[in-house]
């Protein structure tokens, strides 16, 4: 078996680098001369900051990939700081334990107490919104005040335009969270087990993806985009500008529209329903501030005023010298990220400043076309694809968004692509 890999993003390198484990012959073409995809780090003034994703989570896989890559050294562990939601004219901070909940101002004493008929109610339902289900479990304060802004300023999505089914249930799955959400959160806590610690690297996130690169250069190649997918056979062929591969299996990790740009004569009906799929752009805004702020950084509640969607600390999450993290756009202004770098930079500034009373200046202003995926109605379309025998969709838009959710897709993708060459050797060699 050889199999192709479309995109170097941290799900392809991830991907080939559990395949390479499994002595599986594969490659990888990456278009951009870098690799990472949207995980992009830069070091500017002096200053690291992160142009996608500005941490992770230390998984046992990510912490397997990081010493098998001997990247230990080069971890930075986040600090232990609380995190804000602003609403209502003040930054409230969000309860993560059990004493904070029943202290916290962001909830009123109905609303707390209303939390504690959520063992009493149902599991998701079909069609059913994130906003829709947090109200019918939690009570409308929690959805509206605390669980919606989190998890939709995550996506930039409004959480009752976003589809349980294509978001939120995925996260709880993944947890391995069935029936109540507060039951299955006392018997973790109960049995010790915490949440894997917050990290990043010395030099950024991209640190990861380009170690991932370096362990296997030779079948790694950068600067090389796809420019179209054949069948030749029972194999694929795909050409680039240097010449054309033949691979038998191929992996595809790169976002919606560029895969059914590649796929339009191959699986015309899946490439249809994959450009349905609506992602929110963002701008990404880096802000230097001498102010003292002790937190992992705040979202904004969607009703609040404001175009900024929630800002990262890494001043003082990561102790990164001053950099504040500044998301905008969203589904809320998606036009916005057409706006200028001054523009963007006065309207990040300005409003940072009005939320925490702390001066800033720009250091850098960037800008995502494909955000974060919507999770809305569209997502819908997800059910019409069906990708022809041997093409494995390995995405943030058929599984998890997050670097979690990418490694941990990426090794089982890998994994049953080492079973079935298993099964294929077994039965050639079997009389």
């Amino acid at each position: 078996m050889r199999v192709g890999i479309i995109g170097g993003g941290i799900t392809g390198l991830a991907t080939h680098h559990y395949l390479r484990e499994a002595g599986i012959e594969s490659v990888v073409f990456e278009a951009d001369d870098d690799p990472g995809g949207v995980v992009r780090s830069e070091t500017v003034a002096g200053r690291v900051l992160d142009f996608g994703p500005q941490r992770t989570r230390l998984t046992p896989s990510i912490s397997s990939l990081v010493e098998s890559l001997g990247l230990e050294s080069e971890l930075r562990e986040a600090a232990d700081v609380p995190l804000y939601v602003y609403h209502h004219g003040t930054l409230r901070r969000v309860p993560q334990t059990p004493r904070e909940s029943v202290t916290t101002d962001l909830l009123s004493w109905g609303g707390k107490l209303r939390v504690l008929l959520e063992p009493a109610t149902g599991p998701a339902v079909d069609g059913e919104t994130v906003e829709a289900f947090l109200s019918r479990k939690f009570g409308d304060e929690v959805a509206r005040y605390y669980f919606g802004p989190l998890y939709g300023g995550i996506y930039g999505s409004h959480p009752d335009e976003m589809l349980m089914k294509y978001s939120l249930s995925k996260a709880l799955d993944s947890a391995g969270i069935e029936g109540s959400v507060l039951t299955s959160v006392a018997r973790k806590l109960l049995a010790g087990r915490e949440a894997p610690p917050i990290v990043s690297f010395d030099d950024g996130l991209q640190r990861l993806p380009e170690s991932l690169a370096n362990a296997h250069g030779e079948s790694v190649e950068l600067g090389t985009p796809i420019r179209a997918v054949r069948r030749g056979g029972s194999a694929f062929v795909l050409e680039t500008p240097t010449g054309e591969t033949v691979v038998d299996e191929l992996v595809v990790t790169t976002p919606a529209d560029v895969t059914a740009g590649l796929f339009g004569d191959v699986s015309p009906d899946s490439a249809d329903s994959l450009r349905r799929l609506n992602y929110n752009p963002q701008a990404i805004v880096h802000l230097y501030s001498e102010a003292d702020l002790s937190g992992a950084g705040y979202q904004v509640q969607y009703e609040e005023d404001f175009r900024t969607l929630g800002v990262t600390w890494n001043a003082s999450l990561l102790d990164r010298d001053g950099v504040y993290t500044c998301y905008l756009g969203g589904a809320r202004n998606p036009k916005l990220v057409e706006w200028s770098d001054e523009r963007l930079a006065s309207v990040a500034r300005t409003e940072f400043e009005e939320i925490t009373g702390r001066s800033a200046r720009a250091l850098s202003v960037h800008r995502l076309a494909r955000g974060m995926p919507a999770y809305d109605r569209t997502w819908t379309a997800l059910d019409r694809i069906s990708m022809p025998e041997g093409v494995h969709l390995c995405t943030n838009y058929t599984s998890r968004a997050g670097i979690p959710g990418r490694i941990r897709e990426a090794k089982t993708t890998a994994g049953r692509l080492a079973s079935a060459e298993r099964r294929t050797a077994t039965a050639r060699s079997t009389p």
